[in-house]
């Protein structure tokens, strides 16, 4: 799954016919479940940078109530993202995420980026929720099997998509079957992890500190180097 996430760099998003999408600069160590996201998706007028609340209401959803990581195995099934899948498709900026282990009777987290540290965007989904005057736009990431750096942490891990495959996920006439060859887990030898500290657990918590590497008492340190 995918629980917490970085975005601390900032970047440039290159998609066909359009000008490059400026991410705004505010960099953010521990983007957490219920806080405002940006994102690029087409609300009717070609990709624009929006912003959404992470995790997904459903229009119809009665309760209002979020799904923050959508399955990619039942996408097609599931009535909270299927429609969502098929008609609104997004790219969720990060450059990290952020996976716990347990150990013992504790949990170390471990941060995972790229081998470059650079930027990449996340396979997403998004939702309108109305409910008298009140209006939310929301999204969920979509997670796929853990490789071999993230399946010692968690068996799942969000999908990250290659910078050539973010017009293809955002182009509404792409067949599903095209869509869902894109849900695959990245390449484990262009990614690496190491152990941070427990502040992370915290929401409130965002700084630099939550993403420098700690030691771990001898014999627990996963071989995950």
């Amino acid at each position: 799954m995918c629980g917490r996430y970085t975005l601390r760099t900032r970047d440039r998003i290159n998609l066909k016919g359009s000008s490059p999408l400026e991410l705004p600069f505010e960099a953010r160590y521990n983007i957490a479940p219920g806080q405002s996201v940006w994102a690029i998706a087409d609300l009717g007028s070609g990709p624009e940078l929006t912003s959404f609340v992470w995790g997904l209401i459903p229009s119809w959803s009665s309760d209002g109530k979020g799904f923050i990581n959508a399955r990619s195995e039942t996408l097609e099934e599931r009535p909270s993202f299927s429609e969502s899948f098929q008609q609104r498709r997004c790219l969720i900026p990060a450059d990290g995420f952020f996976e716990w282990r347990r150990l013992g009777c504790s949990k170390q987290p471990f941060y995972l980026q790229l081998k470059d540290e650079s930027p990449f965007a996340f396979a997403g989904i998004w939702d309108q929720w109305n409910q008298g005057e009140k209006s939310i736009s929301s999204c969920a990431i979509i997670t796929t099997t853990g490789n071999e750096l993230v399946a010692p942490l968690h068996d799942r891990m969000p999908v990250i998509l290659a910078p050539e495959s973010y017009d293809v996920w955002l182009d509404p006439n792409t067949s599903v079957p095209a869509l869902k060859k894109l849900l695959s887990p990245f390449p484990s030898l262009r990614m690496m992890s190491h152990p941070v500290s427990s502040a992370v657990n915290y929401p409130e918590n965002d700084n630099d500190q939550l993403i420098k590497r700690m030691d771990v008492e001898v014999g627990t340190t996963p071989s995950l180097f």
